[in-house]
């Protein structure tokens, strides 16, 4: 049975490479059917925000790869309530609905359960 991966996106997605290349390895490894979950925690939460403009900061707008991850069946998909309410997102606004909304004892218990954790 392969390892299952978490990848931890701790990054806003105009600071740099770091929340593409989170979202790139999640969708490799959902399509090679890899257990693999994705946690929006810290400035990453702001990768969910809704009606961002890439373009005026002339970057690619991350919103098509995060509402791809389904089709490539990653489903473990989470972000931190504390990142959120401490950036001023309102959970119930947030891109992918999918995600699921987890306080920090359980985001404890969410890393305990996987095999492999990347954070960028």
């Amino acid at each position: 049975m392969p390892k299952s991966l978490l990848i931890i996106s701790r990054q806003s997605p105009w600071s740099g490479p770091g929340a593409r290349e989170a979202l790139d390895i999640v969708l490799a490894g959902g399509a090679f059917d890899l257990p693999i979950g994705l946690l929006f925690l810290d400035d990453g939460v702001l990768q969910l925000a809704a009606q961002q403009d890439a373009k005026s900061l002339q970057q690619k707008d991350l919103s098509a790869n995060l509402q791809a991850l389904p089709m490539f069946g990653v489903q473990a998909l989470f972000f931190c309530a504390d990142s959120a309410a401490e950036r001023g997102l309102d959970p119930s606004a947030l891109s992918l609905e999918e995600a699921q909304v987890l306080t920090a004892n359980e985001i404890t218990a969410l890393i305990d359960r996987y095999d492999q954790v990347i954070t960028l």
